[in-house]
């Protein structure tokens, strides 16, 4: 018998050690791929915004919307997912964390992923499928493998999610070989996935951490606790993001979409966000699944009436939603599992209100034609200054070794 099999011990310190050693931006799946999230969401909407106006040429090969809600998805959406994932994962499991070369190759794929789509003039779109598709593919093997092995059967569901996730894009690349028309279905797959995660997630941390803060400070009130009303709230979700992804069009839908907004309203208010609104780190969760819950009102009343544009619903949910959960879990994220302290201040609060903005003024853009143009553009750059100020606060915390003490 090899000394690795009668010392496991000294294999997993071993394996610290050398982790340790390297390079601190590859230690933990959180540093670089929040980097690559924050950089990339701060670059990639300008692009969009430079084309959208004509100022920027594009090959003829390329659909500038197409890759900007392509990019949204499984560029800026797919790093923040795998440093949040990667991360959760070690906790999860008690096995060590995706680190070292290991993670070197999977942020490498999704760097890969976003040169190909820029360059169409070198690559077919065979070549461009194959490197775009490695990454999330890649994500989700790690996923399964690190769940089966660490035999955490509580968290399929979120390996299900991500798979799903993944083959939305799939879909996407299916229809740019000219296999079948299912462009638009991946991209609702992909986008309605991110909502159940947001749910899904969202409904164990929000109550988990506003819990702990209130208790820390001695508060008369706590969340309650999750149970079957939680239960219920998401299966309503399911079955709306079910006929949503496979009947969008039909009667039904959007009174699913209004029954789970109400649902997920009172889960909201269960878990007491008027009793953190001191702590930005805090709120700025509570706000992110607001979102979520204007969302499907949303959603249901463009289904019913041709008052609320479809695209307001949309934004809701992903410049709303997705974006400020993004933001939420990657500052608080970067500053415990580096040591630092648990709040915000005042430029981590700032990036919150801009987000906020910008949110704000994408759904309110298609309201007010004369001002779609100009509402569109504010939305846009106050996105990227979000983000620039989360690249500037963060990227100098996450390129540093875990403060000490």
């Amino acid at each position: 018998m090899s000394d690795k099999a009668e010392k496991p011990h000294e294999r997993i310190t071993e394996i610290k050690r050398k982790a340790a050693e390297g390079p601190v931006i590859l230690q933990h799946s959180f540093r670089p791929f929040f980097i690559a999230a924050g950089l990339w969401a701060a670059v990639a909407v300008p692009f969009w915004l430079l084309a959208y106006a004509g100022m920027l040429n594009f090959p003829e090969e390329f659909d500038a919307l197409a890759w900007h809600r392509h990019e949204m998805l499984y560029g800026f959406a797919g790093a923040a997912i795998a440093g949040f994932i990667l991360t959760a994962i070690p906790n999860w499991t008690g096995r060590l964390p995706v680190s070292g070369p290991r993670l070197g190759v999977l942020v490498a794929l999704w760097f890969a992923g976003r040169t190909a789509f820029l360059i169409p003039d070198l690559l077919v779109p065979t070549a461009i499928a194959i490197i775009d598709l490695s990454f999330l593919t890649a994500l989700s093997g790690v996923i399964f493998r690190e769940i089966i092995a660490g035999k955490n059967w509580r968290n399929l569901p979120v390996l299900v999610l991500i798979s799903a996730f993944t083959a939305g894009n799939w879909l996407v690349h299916l229809e740019l070989l000219g296999i079948s028309d299912t462009a638009e279905l991946g991209l609702r797959l992909s986008m309605y996935i991110l909502a159940i995660l947001v749910a899904v997630i969202g409904g164990r941390i929000v109550p988990s951490f506003t819990r702990n803060w209130l208790v820390r400070e001695g508060a008369d009130v706590v969340p309650e606790p999750i149970g079957k009303f939680d239960t219920i709230a998401l299966m309503a979700l399911v079955v709306f993001v079910a006929a949503q992804i496979v009947m969008p069009d039909h009667p039904a839908t959007p009174f699913l979409a209004l029954l789970a907004a109400v649902l997920h309203a009172a889960r909201l208010l269960r878990w007491k966000g008027w009793a953190i609104l001191s702590e930005p780190l805090l709120w700025v969760m509570h706000l992110a699944y607001a979102w979520l819950v204007a969302a499907l009102f949303l959603t249901g009343f463009s289904g019913l009436t041709d008052v609320i544009p479809a695209s307001s619903a949309t934004h809701a949910l992903t410049t709303g939603a997705f974006a400020t959960m993004i933001l939420a879990v990657m500052t608080r994220t970067s500053l415990g599992h580096t040591g630092r302290a648990l709040t915000a201040t005042a430029g981590t609060t700032l990036i919150f209100v801009l987000i906020t903005v910008s949110a704000g003024l994408r759904v309110a853009s298609p309201f007010l034609d004369d001002a779609d143009l100009s509402l569109l553009w504010s939305s846009g750059l106050t996105w990227a200054a979000a983000f620039m100020l989360f690249a500037a606060i963060y990227i100098p915390i996450l390129m540093r070794p875990r403060a000490k003490g």
